[in-house]
This record gives C-alpha cells, sequence and structure tokens, in this order.
C-alpha cells in the first residue's frame, strides 16, 4: 500500500497531470505536493482547495441521504467521493480520502484540459485514495 510520496508520483503519472497535493481540509494544510501549482504555490493552493472541500463536506444539501433499510448501503463515511472543478484550461479533481480515523484529507490533482482524462484520472484518484496508508 502506498504512502503519500508514491501516491502523488503515481498521480503524476496520468496523462495530462500538471500537480497533485494531498491536503488536510480541515487545517488548509498541504500534507504533501508533487509537481505545479496553479498559482506558483502549494500552500496557496492547498488553502484555497481546503474551503472548497470543506463546504462540499459540511453542507447540509450535499449530505447523503438515509439509504433504504437492507438495502446493503449503510456503509458510513463522507457524503461526498469527489469534486470537479472545470476551469478554461483544466480540471482539479479533489477525492476524499477515507481514514480508520476521523478522516479530513483529500487528493487534490490538477489536470491540463487538453492532455488530461477526466474519466481515467477519477478511476485511478479512487483507487489511490482506497489504498493510500496516512502514517
Amino acid at each position: 500500500m502506498p504512502g503519500i510520496d508514491e501516491c502523488l508520483l503515481e498521480a503524476m503519472a496520468l496523462p495530462g497531470a500538471r500537480g497533485a497535493a494531498l491536503v488536510d481540509w480541515s487545517s488548509g494544510l498541504a500534507l504533501g505536493t508533487a509537481g505545479e501549482s496553479p498559482v506558483g504555490d502549494h500552500e496557496t493552493t492547498a488553502a484555497e482547495t481546503a474551503e472548497l472541500a470543506r463546504a462540499a463536506a459540511e453542507y447540509e444539501s450535499f449530505a447523503q441521504a438515509e439509504p433504504p433499510a437492507g438495502s446493503g448501503d449503510e456503509a458510513a463515511g463522507l457524503p461526498v467521493e469527489d469534486l470537479i472543478v472545470t476551469t478554461r484550461t483544466g480540471y482539479h479533481v479533489l477525492r476524499f480520502v477515507e481514514t480508520s480515523f476521523d478522516s479530513s484529507v483529500f487528493l487534490h490533482l490538477w489536470l491540463d484540459r487538453v492532455d488530461g482524462n477526466l474519466a481515467l484520472a477519477r478511476h485511478r484518484l479512487r483507487a489511490l485514495a482506497e489504498g493510500l496508508v496516512l502514517k
């Protein structure tokens, strides 16, 4: 199972990847970074993306509806799996990471819009988030 650095390197191997980070959305701090930052500073990007992640994770509008009893989908966890922000030149994919402790981290991948593959990135980030070992 990959740690933070290995996870970010795997994310950067995706087509069109410009930058990646693991961010604590409660504090806005980057726990690890790779590649470029859209604003030239990974800490600024981490703080800004944390605001977006925090809003999505905490707002009632995005809360997970109660599954029907006996549906087999009673798993607890974050109500939001990922967020996608599309700009004129790229995509920002934020994938929430569920952990055994009070989870407040997400993977942020910045993709070039021309060279990036959004579907592949979402699929791969999901696998990376599920396999990530936080020590």
